[in-house]
Formats: structure tokens, sequence, C-alpha cells
């Protein structure tokens, strides 16, 4: 019963960070920006049952696009729809990962309660979070997304839970390792960042715990399943070469580390600016300050291993991030997630009355119930708000029976909502195939009548011969037609 009431009440604050978020101009990331709708897209590709040939980056995004497309299939609700309750989900997952760091229930202890509430600062950071902007220190409300990672974030908190738990138990049941090994394998091969973010820094950690711990075998064991499951991961990846466009690793220069220091801490000096960014800021930092005292504090190998990961997991990153000269906040996230850890280290019960704590937990669980039913509707209101513009590119194309085409920050949101999403081909301004985050299958129609374009859009290379027949005016978008004129694809590149 108690750990029903969790998930109840884990769903209530799910709703509470979304619906801040939905509510928020960070919905422009939720539901529009086109980087943040290829799990979307490929959701609908597969569903389609047209061939596929996707070119994504580095990041395949399987338990993402999976989740996706069974809330897809099980779901009356629309693409936007979906991607809320996405949203919800992915929080409620990360409170699964949350619960099973907590540890086993026992006397003393309230591994519900604390999970809670570390989802619940979790939550309090994502509300701070007000950016319309990818690029923002904004990490905490990025998991409520479908493309920036929120399957690793999940997969990171499960392997601690995970090696937590075997470093606790008496016994050798081997579930708990494969469970580890298949978490491990299955992740990097969606994402090879979970190297850095998890495999990396738990390996370490453990080293650092196998100095005088006597479990030592133990921990040998457990670095390398972590290792050996990280490189089948990476092996499995090979067969799908031709879907990987881009490796990543080109993203990594370290000569301008310099560089990316003074663009993080740009950001953070942009994040410090606002009373909002300056709140969240004082939860991560208060967070990471618990995480150095549980550390100090320490009783037994469990709770070391999840404090130490509470705040070496962040500085690992950050200082990984600088080195390789990145400029991207989303590698950041253990910024976000990772501190909460340190409130699960040493869950026990408070030293107070347990009437006061059972009126304070009803009271608790009573403002959460309330906040999670008033944000259902602010969710539903902002899934379902009308959009005039994109409906009138939508109507205009679906009408059409023919093929158009846009360019990547234009053409994605319009594309999602089309009923035939390859009547809308993703090209640059030279009109030439552009193959990223999206199904090569859609360029062999080879020409295109017109073109799609917003206030993002490059300036066109065609042919001066060319000259549009008509020109639909949709508010943000413009359609120029071309009629019977076809305009040619060039080759693909990504």
């Amino acid at each position: 019963m108690r750990e029903l009431s969790g998930w109840i009440l884990a769903a209530a604050i799910a709703l509470i960070g979304v619906g801040a978020v939905a509510g928020s101009p960070r919905a422009e990331l939720l539901f529009r920006d086109g980087d943040s709708l290829v799990v979307a897209m490929l959701a609908r590709s597969v569903l389609s049952g047209q061939p596929l040939d996707w070119a994504m980056s580095s990041v395949l995004f399987v338990p993402e696009s999976a989740a996706f497309t069974a809330l897809d299939v099980v779901l009356p609700l629309d693409t936007n729809g979906v991607l809320a309750a996405s949203a919800v989900v992915n929080l409620l997952a990360l409170y699964g990962a949350i619960r099973l760091v907590a540890g086993r229930s026992r006397p003393g202890h309230a591994p519900v309660a604390w999970s809670l509430i570390a989802l619940g600062a979790f939550g309090a950071s994502a509300m701070t979070e007000v950016s319309s902007s990818r690029e923002a220190l904004e990490l905490a409300s990025l998991q409520a997304t479908t493309t920036y990672y929120a399957a690793t974030v999940v997969a990171v908190v499960l392997a601690v839970g995970l090696v937590r738990r075997i470093l606790d138990r008496e016994s050798r049941s081997p579930a708990m390792v494969v469970a580890l090994a298949v978490v491990v394998l299955v992740s990097t091969f969606s994402n090879p960042l979970f190297l850095a973010w998890g495999v990396v820094p738990v390996v370490l950690v453990l080293g650092v715990l196998g100095v005088r711990a006597p479990l030592r075998t133990r921990i040998l064991m457990l670095s390398a399943v972590l290792l050996g499951a990280a490189a089948a991961g990476m092996l499995a990846r090979i067969p799908f070469a031709a879907w990987i466009a881009n490796t990543g690793a080109g993203y990594a220069q370290p000569s301008h580390w310099r560089d990316s220091a003074e663009y993080y801490a740009g950001l953070l000096g942009d994040r410090i600016a606002s009373p909002s960014g300056l709140v969240g800021l004082l939860i991560t930092g208060a967070l990471l300050a618990l995480a150095v005292v549980r550390t100090m504090r320490s009783s037994d190998l469990g709770e070391r291993l999840v404090a130490i990961s509470a705040w070496a997991m962040p500085l690992l990153v950050v200082v990984g991030a600088v080195a390789l000269g990145t400029h991207a906040t989303r590698y950041l996230q253990p910024l976000a997630f990772a501190p909460v850890l340190a409130l699960v280290a040493s869950p026990k019960t408070l030293r107070v009355p347990a009437d006061l704590r059972r009126r304070t937990a009803a009271v608790a669980g009573v403002v959460l119930l309330v906040g999670g039913a008033v944000s259902l509707p602010r969710i539903v209101a902002a899934a379902s708000a009308p959009d005039a513009d994109l409906a009138c590119v939508t109507d205009w194309v679906d009408a059409s029976g023919r093929t158009g085409a846009g360019q990547f920050w234009t053409v994605r949101l319009p594309k999602l909502h089309l009923e035939d999403p390859s009547q809308l081909v993703q090209v640059d301004h030279r009109l030439n195939a552009y193959a990223w985050l999206v199904n090569r299958h859609d360029a062999d129609v080879g020409e295109v009548s017109f073109l799609v374009e917003d206030s993002q859009t490059v300036p066109w290379e065609l042919p001066q011969s060319v000259v549009p027949t008509d020109i639909i005016d949709c508010g943000r978008y413009s359609i120029r037609d071309f009629g019977t004129s076809l305009l040619p694809i060039g080759p693909a590149h990504s």
C-alpha cells in the first residue's frame, strides 16, 4: 500500500512539474522545437509502415521511441497529447529509478517518502526553468522532452540503484547483475553518452570504494559487468551504422576548452541573473552540499556509493565537457538529476513523533493530489492550444496532394502534423536533401513543387528562372507555390 501511494503521489508531482513546464515558454521545447520532435517523427514513421532509412545522430533513441510509440498506440490523443503524456511518464520513470536507489524498505527507513522528496526537488528545479531556448542552463525540464536523453537520465539512476542493491544484498542472486548488464547494454547501444554520465563515474566511484572495502571481489565484479556490458552495447551499434549519420566524434574539440569554459560560465551568469534561476541554482547547491555531508557520514558501502555519485557525477561530467571543448548544455544534465540522489543515500525515518510524521505526510499528500488535479487542465490546455499558422500550412499541404520541401528548423513541425509526413522533404537552402534526424526515404520523390518558409529559413538559392505562381500567407509561415513547375532535389548530405 505504501509503494502504491508513492506511485500515486509521484504521478501528482509529475503532473505539477509538467504543468509548470507546459504553461511556460519552455513549452516550445516540449511541443514545437525542431530538435525535440525526432522521437515523435520516428514513431509516426514506424506506425505508418513506410520504408525506414533514418539518418540519426549518435543517439538512436531506442527506449524513448519504444515508449512514445506504445503511448501513441494505446492513448486516444493527438501528437501534442502524446508528447504531454510522455513528459509525465518520463518523470514517473525517474521516480521509479530513484526509488530503486533508495534501497529496500526496512525498519527505521522511509525510502518511499525520501524518493518522493527527491522527485519533488527535481520537479522544483524544473519549475524554475522558463526559457524557450534549448541552450539555456535549464536542465531539469529537459527530462519532460522526448529528445533530450530522458531515457539515459533514467538509465544512469537505475544503474546507481542496481549497483547499490547488489552491494547491499547478502545473497548472490544473479537477477540484479543481469538487470544491470541489460540496462548498461541497451543504454550504451541507444546513447553512447551513457558511458560518460554513468559507466565512467560509477566505475571510478567503485574504484575508490574498493581501496578499503571488505567486498572488493563484488566491487571488481560490478566494474567488470559495467565495462563489459558497455563494450557489448557499443558493438551492437555496428549493424546500425547506416542509421548513424554522425558518430559525435566531431563534437569533441579539446583545443577549444577555454571557449567552452567561457560559454558555460556565460550561461551560468544568465541563470543567476533571474530570480527563478537563482532559486534553481540554490536548490542544486544545497543538494550538492548535502551529498558531501552524506559522504562523510555514510555508514555502509551502498550509502557511500550513492552519496559520492551525487556530487562526483556532476563534477566529472562538467570537467569532461569543458576539457573536450563542447558547447551543448544538454550534456550537463547530471547537474540536475545526480544531486537529488543525496536525498535517498540514507533514507532514514526522521526522529520526530510518529503522530507528527503521519499528519505531515497526510497534509503533504493532499496538497500534492490537489496540485496534480489543478495541473492536469493546464497541461491539456497547453497541448490543445490552437495554432492557426501551423493549421494553415498542414491543411494546404494535405489538400494539395503534392510534395514540397522546407529547411530543418522550419519544416519539422508542419511535417510531424501532416496526414502524410513524407509530403514535406527536409532540404537545405540549395534544395539538397538534408538527411539529419529524418527518414532518407522521403527524398526519393526526387522533386518538389512548393517550399515552406518562415523567419528561420535561410535565403533560397534557386534557379533564377523559377518564379512561384502564388505565395500563400500562413502567418509566421509562407508557402511558395510553383504550380506545375518542379524543383529537383539535390544529393543528400547530413
